[in-house]
């Protein structure tokens, strides 16, 4: 007799343009993660920390490393880290300036919802070696912690600063538009 095995249906993808837009994350937090019984490494993560605020001082991107340096393991995290925090707005520049420059170095990639142990778990992505998180001390459900409001960007972004519904749908018509006839873009559904 063969035995048949189910598997559970995947979830259909979120497709309504207000839901998306109104549950994206605006906020992302960066870890680099360095053995601290290396000198090189250590000096490695914290030479990239240096350059990453020498860039943003020059105005490469937006990206706020915390002050304070883990020299031993905290929170989740097992070994020595820092945190970077970024607007929604900057992430792209800054994931390619750290999947370019961080060497052998691994960095964890999170966003900042009210369940930090999603955003630690299923949520997050690694650049180079990934590392086991510690998640049971996280809280799966609480306040999304909102961080440097005084830069205006990520959830502290203004109303007015945000793109309406209409300027998306038009946006998105243009673009279907441009690429109409072009054989290697596949057109969106027609319903």
């Amino acid at each position: 007799m063969t035995k048949v095995v189910t598997h559970a249906a995947e979830p259909t993808p979120q497709d309504d343009l207000i839901t998306v837009v109104e549950s994206r994350t605006r906020e992302w937090h960066f870890h680099i993660y360095f053995l601290l019984q290396s000198p090189a490494e250590t000096a490695a993560a914290l030479a990239l920390r240096d350059a990453v605020l020498r860039l943003r001082r020059d105005g490469a991107f937006v990206a706020v490393p915390l002050f304070r340096v883990n020299k031993s393991p905290m929170g989740p995290h097992p070994a020595g880290s820092y945190e970077i925090w970024v607007p929604d707005s900057s992430f792209s520049d800054v994931y390619f300036y750290l999947a370019s420059n961080r060497g052998n170095l691994s960095v964890l990639i999170h966003p900042l919802t009210a369940n930090q142990r999603q955003d630690h778990d299923n949520r997050a992505g690694w650049l180079g070696k990934p590392w086991p998180i510690y998640l049971e001390v996280l809280p799966r459900e609480g306040d999304i912690p909102l961080q440097y409001p005084e830069l205006g960007l990520g959830w502290s972004t203004s109303p007015k600063q945000e793109i309406s519904y209409e300027e998306r749908r038009r946006r998105g018509a243009e673009v279907e538009a441009l690429l109409a006839n072009d054989p290697e873009a596949a057109p969106a559904p027609r319903d």
